[in-house]
């Protein structure tokens, strides 16, 4: 995708040059097959005849196409069809007549005779590559909209993106100044520690969020400087794990922080005894997933309804709808200590996908035997 001016630049489509091309030899090739097919001194003369009527033809198309048809000017658009008609048949003739001057052979004088049976010829000869011509302009006509359509689609996803970038940013930093402030109110001296990673979160912001791809060993980087922050601020249990080979893949910027943050929101600011948050980042060969694990004391319905409303996580669901429409799968999953009648069937459910989703059994065990919100994000590799 190319940019011009923060415009999306339209590409040269060579569809109009394949036929064009195509129109040119069929009158060549054709003659050539049915009737000169033993007389190869004659193919280049009639080559050189269809190239010297394709211009004639291509204006025909141009002025019939953009200025007359689209202008529902049909009486005057027919009135120079049959113009159009006469000039190309006169400059045909007149062509015929320069090449009958030559030493020919019997059947090559006869072709270009001026006979009925050539007349005739000529005139079906001419009638089929008009409508060729017209037939072309409308598939160019139809490339050209479908191409417009698209790049109106392309560049309204463009400045989309550029707004929910916009938004998700300041929210960010508004929550990570959030942390600092209730460092500096307990006077920790880890502050400056902290305002340190936010330099390095704000160059981040500043300076590599603007590219459409990034490296994801960058994102990774970031979200670490993020969690690091947390661990100063809070005693849990946190955990960032990454998985696979990172170095080489380029993902979309700031498309993973919002759910983190979400979890961590919703793990820490709750009445939970032992909160912990458990990241994993796995690449693998044919998907990139985000695995976030978080405790929470809230039911499944108040927890679901909360971690929905945030503006964060929608703008972040709105980016994954836009960058990959039929390449991610957003999961999440609630698991709670004291199950009932009413969750029990959903429980169930649940302990199944996240038996597919961490096989690990210390981890598996702590999602179980305790109140846990799980996000699992899928993007597919040919997407990312």
């Amino acid at each position: 995708m190319e940019y011009d001016n923060d415009r999306l630049r339209r590409r040269t489509d060579k569809t109009e040059i394949f036929y064009w091309g195509l129109f040119v030899l069929i009158y060549p090739l054709i003659n050539i097959s049915t009737l000169f097919l033993r007389d190869p001194r004659i193919w280049p003369v009639l080559l050189f005849i269809s190239l010297l009527l394709f211009p004639g033809y291509l204006l025909y198309s141009r002025i019939m196409g953009s200025v007359f048809l689209t202008q529902h000017r049909r009486g005057f658009a027919i009135l120079m069809t049959i113009l159009s008609f006469l000039v190309i048949q006169a400059f045909l003739f007149a062509v015929h007549f320069l090449i009958l001057k030559f030493n020919l052979s019997p059947w090559e004088r006869a072709y270009f005779s001026f006979s009925t049976t050539t007349i005739l010829r000529e005139f079906s000869w001419a009638i089929l590559n008009m409508s060729f011509a017209m037939a072309i302009f409308y598939i160019r006509k139809s490339i050209d909209e479908r191409q417009f359509l698209e790049a109106t689609r392309r560049e309204s996803n463009f400045y989309k993106l550029r707004y929910l970038r916009a938004q998700l940013n300041p929210h960010f930093l508004f929550n990570t100044l959030n942390s600092i402030y209730s460092l500096s109110l307990q006077k920790s001296e880890r502050t400056p520690e902290v305002v340190v990673k936010l330099a390095d979160i704000m160059r981040y912001l500043i300076y590599e969020c603007n590219e459409e791809k990034i490296a994801l060993d960058k994102e990774i980087e970031f979200i670490r400087n993020y969690i690091d922050i947390e661990r100063i601020r809070y005693k849990a249990d946190i955990r960032f794990t990454v998985e696979g080979i990172t170095s080489g893949v380029l993902i979309e910027p700031f498309l993973f922080i919002s759910f983190i943050e979400n979890g961590f929101k919703h793990a820490l600011d709750n009445s939970f005894e032992d909160p912990f948050i458990y990241i994993t980042l796995k690449v693998e060969s044919s998907q990139i997933v985000l695995n976030v694990i978080n405790s929470t004391s809230a039911d499944l319905e108040t927890q679901a309804k909360q971690r929905m409303k945030g503006k964060g996580l929608a703008n972040s669901r709105s980016l994954l709808e836009i960058l990959y429409p039929d390449a991610y799968e957003l999961d999440i999953i609630q698991t709670e200590k004291e199950e009932n009648r009413n969750s029990q069937l959903r429980l169930r459910n649940a302990r199944e996908r996240l038996e597919d989703l961490y096989p690990d059994a210390f981890t598996l065990d702590v999602i179980l035997s305790k109140s846990a919100f799980t996000v699992s994000l899928v993007l597919k590799r040919s997407a990312a």
